[in-house]
C-alpha cells in the first residue's frame, strides 16, 4: 500500500495521552493538562528543539477545548495574513468561539508583525500559541512575551525515541506487516539529533531502501543507517552540521569576492527557512572583519541591513540580504582591524596590567593633580595638523605596532598618514 504521508505525519498523535514526552506538560499533573481541564487557555509561547512536538502540541490542545484552530508560518505569512485570522476571530459563525491563532517559528516575525498581534491578544480576540526553537527572552518583543505564558518543551530521550520506533513498527498501516528486525539503533538515534520527526522520517528511508534489497527480513542497523543518511542528506538543518556547514561557504564565498558563490549559499539558507537575523548578524561580523577600512561603509551596509532585516522579516528580507551580500562580496578586503585586536590582546595577555601613563590619566580631584595625574598631557587639537606627537601607550609596549595598514587604495593612505605623523615610530617609512 502506498502512502504519500511521510511516516511521522501519519505517527502524529491524535489525543494528549498519545503526546510522546512533555510530560511536565501535558502528563498527569502537568500545568497544561490542569489548565485544560478548568476549561482555560492562556496565550503562550511553546520553546524547544525541532521535532518536539510544539505544533501537534498546539493543535490538540485546541481540538481539546474545542477551539477553532488557525495556523500561520512566520515564515511565509505576514501582518496581512493575521489581521484577517483576527478580523474572524471577532465576528460570528466558527470564529466566535475564542479561536487559537498558532504561529510556528514565531521568532522570525519582526518587530512590526509582531505588534499587530497585541491588540487582540490582550483582549482575548485570540488566544495565541506561539512556537518557537528560539530562545523567547530575545526573539519575542517583550509587550508580546509578557501576555503570554512561556512553557518549555524538552528534548525526547533516547528512551522515548525507542518507544516511538516500536509504535511506529506495530501500529503504522504500512510498516505493521513488515518483518522488521532492529538489529542496531546507535546510528539512528545520531541521525535524529534528539528529533522525532527526523528520526522517523529516516526510518521510513531506511525500511524502504531496505526492502528494495530483497530478502523476507528488513535489517535495521548501523551501516544501513549511515547509506541511507549520505545518499539522502538534509538539505539544511538549522541544528546541525550543514547549519555551520553553509553559514560558513556563505561567509568564506564573500571573503573571497565571490557574489554568485554568496548568492547561492544564501539562497541555501532562505529555502532552509534559516532566521534571517543570524544571517545579517554573521554578515555585520563580516564588514568588520574582512572588509574594515578598506571599505568602511560595508559595516554601515550590513548593520543597516540587519536593522531592515529586523523590521521586514521574512520572505521579502532575502532581497536585503542578497544587495548586502553581494556589497560585501564585491567590497575590497582588509582584515588589519581583526589583526589589530588579536595582536593586543596578545600583548595585554604577555604583559599583564601595565599602568597607565601619569599623563593620560584622568584628574578629577586635587590629590590627583598633586600627584600629576594628567600633567604632562598635550590637547591634540592645539598642535599643527591637530597633531602633537607624544606616548599614548605604557612605557613597556612604546613603538609596538598593533595595526599594520591593509594594502588597499584607502588603507595606503592610512599608512601614508601614520608614517608621516609618527616619523617611523611604528614601523613606518
Amino acid at each position: 500500500m502506498e502512502h504519500t504521508e511521510p511516516l511521522a505525519e501519519r505517527l502524529r498523535p491524535r489525543t494528549l495521552e498519545e503526546v510522546v514526552g512533555q510530560q511536565h506538560l501535558v502528563g498527569p499533573g502537568g500545568v497544561l493538562r490542569k489548565a485544560l481541564a478548568g476549561g482555560m487557555l492562556p496565550s503562550m509561547i511553546l520553546w524547544g528543539p525541532p521535532g518536539v512536538g510544539k505544533t501537534t502540541l498546539a493543535r490538540l490542545i485546541a481540538q481539546d477545548l474545542n477551539r477553532p484552530f488557525h495556523a500561520l508560518s512566520a515564515i511565509n505569512s505576514g501582518v496581512k495574513d493575521v489581521r484577517e485570522v483576527i478580523e474572524k476571530a471577532g465576528g460570528s459563525g466558527l470564529f466566535a468561539r475564542s479561536a487559537v491563532l498558532f504561529i510556528d517559528e514565531i521568532h522570525r516575525f519582526s518587530k512590526a508583525q509582531q505588534d499587530s498581534l497585541l491588540g487582540a491578544v490582550e483582549k482575548g480576540t485570540i488566544t495565541l500559541i506561539g512556537a518557537t526553537t528560539e530562545n523567547p527572552s530575545f526573539e519575542v518583543i517583550p509587550a508580546l512575551l509578557s501576555r503570554c505564558q512561556v512553557y518549555v518543551l524538552q528534548a525526547l530521550a533516547e528512551e522515548q525515541l525507542l518507544d516511538l520506533l516500536q509504535r511506529a513498527m506495530s501500529t503504522d498501516a504500512a510498516l505493521k506487516d513488515l518483518a522488521i528486525t532492529l538489529k542496531e539503533t546507535d546510528a539512528l538515534m545520531r541521525a535524529s539529533g534528539g528529533d522525532a520527526r527526523r528520526l522517523l522520517n529516516t526510518f521510513e528511508l531506511c525500511v524502504m531502501s531496505a526492502g528494495r534489497q530483497g530478502g523476507s527480513e528488513v535489517v535495521i542497523d548501523n551501516a544501513l543507517v549511515k547509506e541511507v543518511v549520505q545518499n539522502n542528506a538534509a538539505r539544511y538543518d538549522k541544528q546541525g552540521e550543514q547549519h555551520y556547514d553553509i553559514i560558513s561557504a556563505f561567509i568564506k564565498s564573500m571573503r573571497g569576492s565571490d557574489p554568485n558563490a554568496a548568492v547561492y549559499w544564501l539562497a541555501r539558507m532562505v529555502e532552509g527557512g534559516e532566521d534571517p537575523l543570524f544571517i545579517a548578524r554573521r554578515m555585520v561580523i563580516l564588514a568588520s572583519e574582512d572588509i574594515g577600512n578598506a571599505n568602511p561603509n560595508a559595516l554601515l551596509m550590513a548593520t543597516t541591513t540587519m536593522q531592515a532585516a529586523q523590521m521586514i522579516g521574512w520572505p521579502e528580507s532575502r532581497i536585503i540580504l542578497s544587495q548586502c551580500a553581494i556589497y560585501l562580496a564585491c567590497s575590497p578586503k582588509s582584515n588589519a582591524s581583526y589583526k589589530a585586536i588579536g595582536a593586543a590582546q596578545e600583548a595585554v595577555q604577555k604583559s599583564g596590567d601595565l599602568p597607565v601613563p601619569l599623563a593620560l590619566r584622568n584628574a578629577p580631584t586635587k590629590l590627583m593633580k598633586q600627584l600629576d595625574y594628567g600633567r604632562d598631557y598635550q590637547y591634540s587639537h592645539e598642535g599643527e595638523g591637530n597633531f602633537i606627537d607624544q606616548e599614548f601607550l605604557p612605557e613597556a609596549l612604546s613603538g609596538t605596532a598593533f595595526y599594520e595598514p591593509g594594502n588597499n587604495p584607502r588603507e595606503r593612505e592610512y599608512a601614508a598618514l601614520l608614517a608621516k605623523l609618527w616619523k617611523g615610530k611604528y614601523g613606518g617609512s
